[in-house]
């Protein structure tokens, strides 16, 4: 009964912990801006202060905001599109293949994920702007596939490693060329693994600020994390914060909603390969 009680007041405090940044903003997106600038304390909207959904209208009839929902899904959508593509052929080389310095490229790898990115972004704003490319969706789409492919890759390779080799050698005996063999047989069997990449990629590509904000200039590339920080209002000198917080509860919508249709797929494939059995 004990271990009960203790257990329950440690998932409670686990998810006012997690959830209580998350309620404040939505609380925050329904207030009225000058409730705000008042300094109303209260958790919840009093009465006169509740704004209702007029701050999420605003937000998404502003066209800057539009086109920042418009740049992420873009360079998100394409950056996952080809690190999965990129990562599943080969991740199964490392997995499958025997070839001299494999190890090599799985801790280079691994380095390169545990890069910090900061240091990066000094030299990519100079090289971007020599090769043409500064401030735009490609400029965004290259430093992230140089981070998510890591991870995908090391992810993908537990996959296949799971998959027996006689499964492959029985379509191939089936008359299936090396390459059927690879697209109909074993990428459906490591699909889990294939869907969770695709979702930590897309995760890393919607969530990022760092590159965003520093190698974009205008808002043609620029991804909703970072157009939110030049989402200033008509007032430069007092930022609408109901606006604000408006504009980020939109944007976690998307990630809110994958993590919940998906949460399952996403477990299973970060623990696949963990223990052997």
């Amino acid at each position: 009964m004990k271990n009960r009680i203790g257990l329950i007041l440690g998932i409670t405090l686990v998810l006012l912990w997690c959830l209580l940044p998350v309620a404040w903003i939505i609380s925050l997106s329904f207030k009225s801006q000058q409730s705000i600038t008042n300094g109303n304390p209260g958790f919840l909207p009093s009465e006169g202060t509740f704004a209702g959904w007029s701050n999420y209208s605003d937000v998404l009839a502003d066209d800057q905001f539009r086109r920042a929902i418009l740049n992420s899904l873009g360079i998100s959508l394409i950056a996952t599109t080809l690190s999965v593509i990129i990562a599943t052929l080969a991740a199964y080389a490392v997995a499958r293949l025997e070839f001299k310095g494999k190890k090599f490229v799985l801790t280079t790898a691994l380095v390169i994920a545990m890069f910090p990115v900061v240091s990066l972004v000094g030299p990519l704003f100079d090289m971007w702007r020599t090769f043409g490319i500064y401030d735009t969706w490609i400029g965004l789409i290259i430093p992230y596939m140089s981070f998510t492919l890591p991870l995908a890759i090391w992810t993908l390779s537990a996959f296949f490693r799971e998959i027996p080799w006689e499964m492959e050698q029985a379509a191939q005996v089936d008359g299936a060329t090396s390459w059927q063999a690879f697209r109909k047989v074993i990428v459906p069997l490591a699909a889990p693994g294939v869907f969770t990449a695709a979702i930590l990629t897309f995760f890393f590509a919607w969530n990022d600020f760092v590159f965003g904000i520093s190698l974009t200039s205008t808002e043609q590339a620029r991804p909703i994390p970072a157009a939110l920080s030049f989402f200033v209002g008509p007032d430069p000198f007092s930022r609408p914060a109901s606006l604000l917080a408006a504009g980020a509860v939109v944007a976690t919508v998307p990630i809110i909603v994958i993590v919940l249709l998906f949460q399952r797929k996403i477990v299973a494939g970060l623990t696949s390969g963990a223990v052997k059995g």
